[in-house]
């Protein structure tokens, strides 16, 4: 099955390239009029075929000699996994080439929107991420009992209802956040019971304990810190696309507009030329709940060998949310139209993003050679 997935994902790469560069899909990346698009077909035909009598001539010797013990087991999840994925896949393709194909069956092509994705993949990322939380719970080869699962369901089920209460109402969010806090409590109990170990064997004190436990077991909790990294980057997709704000305004020198608890005073536009071009700054004096909050400036930088202005977003982030301020345009009087949006916890994405680059390195980190410590294969 490894292999299998391994010549799949491969070969859906070169796919993916071809199709974006051949110019079958309109994209920036098209190339221009060669016969570079057949020629690349051909190749990733011969490379698949290639692959596929390979992997049938050595079949005897990939076949696995492990076999499932059981359902409820720690090997089925990450089967389990790994067909989510193959099926996330194939939606993703399905609505990537259903344009190409409704264009050569009944000569009209129907563009898949975002809405289809959305509505197909993400369900199975929450699957993958329920998936995390399930899997340190589950024994190798065996089921575990119930009993392990009651303290992580009820941690998630009292932080759910929390969010509930401080009026998160959507259906999707609120199962979405219960899943994460469910992972997050899994994540938790194994930390916990793993510091608390090193605690009473070794009389470490937890600080410690804690890091002598991370470091003794590197791919392991390398691994659990990308998890917690996931599952940051998935409390700020949610947020941040449930709870957009966006509003647009024309304003005037002096005018000012509001948007949720934020005010925004347009003070007026200034404009200096650079090596590349000229740039139009537009400052807004920013108050929150009717307090000060600094300046935001919004530019479009118009360079002098292209067409199209560049637009630069003055954005203010914390961790709960970010405002951004878009200068759309303006004229010589100094009226100027902007577009203002509000992410919640889109902070917490980049926050995820350098979990995963931690938990990725540590996971990663090279063993010390057995000869250098005694200490090299102790039980952790």
């Amino acid at each position: 099955m490894v292999m299998v997935l391994i010549i799949v994902t491969f070969h859906l790469a070169l796919f993916g390239t071809f199709i974006t560069r051949s110019g079958i899909i309109s994209s920036v990346h098209t190339f221009g009029v060669s016969a570079l698009g057949p020629l690349f077909l051909a190749f990733i035909g011969i490379g698949l075929a290639a692959s596929i009598w390979l992997l049938l001539s050595r079949l005897g010797r990939l076949k696995s000699e492990g076999e499932l013990d059981s359902l409820a087991s720690r090997e089925s999840t990450f089967i389990l996994n790994n067909l989510i994925l193959v099926g996330a896949t194939f939606a993703i393709l399905l609505g990537t080439i259903f344009p190409m194909i409704s264009e050569a069956v009944t000569g009209v092509k129907v563009t898949v929107g975002a809405a289809y994705f959305n509505r197909v993949t993400v369900p199975m990322f929450f699957l993958l991420i329920l998936l995390m939380g399930i899997c340190p719970l589950i024994g190798w080869r065996r089921a575990s009992p119930v009993r392990d699962f009651l303290r992580p369901l009820a941690a998630a089920l009292a932080l759910g209802t929390l969010t509930f209460i401080l009026g998160v109402r959507k259906p999707h969010v609120i199962i979405g956040l219960f899943i994460c806090f469910f992972v997050l409590s899994t994540l938790a109990i194994e930390w916990f019971r793993g510091v608390r170990a090193r605690h009473r064997t070794r009389g470490e004190n937890y600080i410690k304990a804690l890091l002598s436990l991370v470091w003794g077991n590197r791919p392991r909790y390398g691994g659990y810190i990308v998890h917690v990294a996931i599952i940051f980057i998935a409390i700020g997709a949610l947020g941040s696309t449930a709870y957009q704000v966006e509003k647009e305004a024309g304003l005037a020198p002096g005018e000012s507009m509001s948007i949720e608890n934020y005010t925004l005073r347009y003070e007026g536009l200034s404009r200096y030329p650079t090596a590349t071009g000229l740039v139009t700054a537009a400052t807004l004096s920013v108050f929150d709940g009717g307090s000060p909050a600094g300046t935001m400036t919004a530019e479009k930088t118009f360079h002098i060998n292209f067409d199209q202005p560049v637009t630069e977003v003055a954005i203010r982030s914390s961790l709960t949310e970010d405002l951004y301020v878009i200068l759309g345009g303006a004229n010589a009087s100094g009226l100027a139209a902007f577009r203002v949006l509000i992410n919640p916890v889109v902070s917490w994405i980049w926050l995820g993003g350098a979990f995963m680059l931690l938990g990725g390195l540590i996971a990663l980190w090279p063993e010390g050679a057995p000869g250098r410590s005694g200490r090299a294969g102790s039980p952790r």
